[in-house]
């Protein structure tokens, strides 16, 4: 029968803590960040026209 390999269990707990540790450090620092310009515009449902479209009406 083998004996269990506690040094590599420990590891692979170390690596699931560091892991879980950098997911949460990384969703805080998502969270503080202020919101870009696009991300406000489309959670507002604020469509803006395409730039290149020219209005006829001011051309004459």
């Amino acid at each position: 029968m083998a004996k269990p390999n506690y040094a590599f269990a420990k590891r692979q707990r170390d690596i699931a803590k560091k892991q879980k540790k950098e997911e949460k450090r990384r969703l805080k620092a998502e969270a503080q960040k202020p919101p870009s310009e696009e991300d406000v515009v489309q959670e507002e449902g604020i469509t803006q026209p395409p730039e290149d479209v020219t209005d006829e009406t001011t051309e004459n």
